[in-house]
């Protein structure tokens, strides 16, 4: 039987996650980091993204034990996205030779491009490959009917000119911000949003999160203080249950003050977790 359109849509990449001196392979990727919380909050999506066919079960199983729904075009011919991790001594990971696998050549299939044009919201973590489906996507057109919301991770590698870019198709971006609060880099962000109307929510770890909300008649610039908690495991993970926490919030009516304090629940809770899940989840 044929799925449903969805009102939802997740579009991201996931990854192969290696823990050396574990020896063990457990499914990442913020797309998928994301899949799982809305899976538990019982919010109604469907995640696009690819996987390789050297190693599906690692992540069909993942989606099958919780439910999560995928695109029929989920597995492509090569290997999957994969990094390799070791965590250090100050319980933070770190991260190297990342292989980008089928995502180098990802694409929205006919299929894909069909279920958004059904879908209401569409939600991207913005890696390369993601980046160019909303240029393409938005500049055909595509986009105008969907509320479209982006993940622009810990702004690496931006311009103002990018951003401004992307910007143009997303109506909310969400930034994990690691560098200083008074980088011009920041004031530009700043300028963007309120230029285009737009909403966007900085996330500053324990300093708290900005938000810059350039949405008709509201021209705001706050920044809201957090409560800082004991870190037992690692941040990894906390932008990525934030960001679903405040989306399912804002989608089901909530106002911007309540879609922050799920948002900053969440995060705070996933800093309890050694990996960017809780163990029970892999």
């Amino acid at each position: 039987m044929t799925a449903p359109p969805a009102d939802t849509l997740l579009l991201g990449p996931a990854s192969l996650d290696r823990y050396l001196a574990q020896a063990v392979t457990l499914p990442g990727g913020g797309a998928l980091n994301m899949a799982y919380h809305w899976a538990r909050a019982q919010v109604p999506f469907r995640l696009v993204t690819r996987i390789g066919d050297d190693e599906p079960e690692v992540f069909t199983s993942f989606l099958d034990r919780h439910r999560i729904d995928a695109t029929a075009d989920l597995v492509a011919a090569g290997p999957s996205s994969s990094i390799d991790i070791t965590i250090g001594e100050d319980r933070q990971p770190h991260m190297d030779r990342f292989v980008e696998g089928v995502w180098q050549r990802f694409r929205l299939t006919d299929g894909e491009e069909a279920a958004l044009v059904a879908a209401r919201r569409l939600h991207l973590v913005l890696v390369a490959p993601a980046l160019a489906e909303l240029h393409r996507l938005g500049d055909a057109g595509r986009l105008a009917h969907l509320d479209t919301s982006g993940d622009f991770l810990s702004f690496r590698r931006w311009t103002v000119e990018r951003f401004d870019a992307a910007m143009a198709h997303l109506r909310t971006g969400f930034i994990g911000w690691p560098g200083d609060l008074d980088d011009p880099l920041l004031a530009g962000v700043r300028s963007v949003a309120l230029e285009r109307g737009r909403l966007v929510v900085v996330t500053l770890g324990e300093r708290g999160v900005r938000v810059i909300d350039g949405r008709e008649g509201r021209a705001g610039d706050r920044l809201v203080p957090v409560d800082a908690v004991r870190v037992r495991g690692t941040t990894v993970g906390c932008g990525d249950a934030f960001i679903a926490a405040f989306l399912a919030a804002s989608w089901r009516g909530d106002g911007l003050d309540d879609a922050l304090d799920a948002g900053r629940a969440a995060g705070a809770a996933a800093t309890a977790w050694l990996r960017p899940l809780p163990d029970d989840a892999y």
